[in-house]
């Protein structure tokens, strides 16, 4: 008899709340991110992957410096999704310490409306098993 569905994606949710980044390759932490973006966890995500002194940039905007000033910068766009449509992982590139990801995303915010775009992301990766420099680009 086949699981649920529910009931496998309560098993995934659990399985990778217990996950130790420091114990996975970089493709294998790479896929995990990605699948709980894709799973909608997105500040889940950003707890477990992302360093305590991660440096981002978007585009060419200004450097956001440290996770505390990262994650407000997460919070503010995840909380004003209304409807998460799609977050599809196009293509993915593995290095040594590093990772580059193509993203397509379709979602509604209360702010700004529709959006749809896609993006990639340059991330570098401690050997901590987390994010410390992620650069991202996108048409939006």
């Amino acid at each position: 008899m086949p699981v649920p569905y529910f009931c496998v994606v309560q098993l995934k949710q659990k399985t990778m709340r217990k996950i130790d980044p420091k114990k996975l390759s970089v493709q294998e932490r790479v896929e995990k991110l990605n699948d709980m973006i894709v799973g909608g966890h997105i500040l889940e995500a950003f707890e477990k992957f992302y360093a305590d002194d991660v440096i981002r940039q978007k585009n060419d905007c200004e450097k956001i410096v440290g996770k505390n000033a990262c994650r407000l910068q997460e919070e503010n766009l995840v909380t004003g999704i209304t409807a998460f449509r799609k977050a599809i992982v196009k293509k993915v590139i593995i290095g040594d310490k590093i990772s580059v990801v193509e993203w397509e995303f379709d979602y509604i915010h209360e702010d700004i409306g529709e959006q749809k775009y896609s993006h990639i992301t340059l991330q570098k990766w401690n050997c901590d098993g987390q994010i410390i420099s992620e650069t991202i680009y996108n048409n939006n």
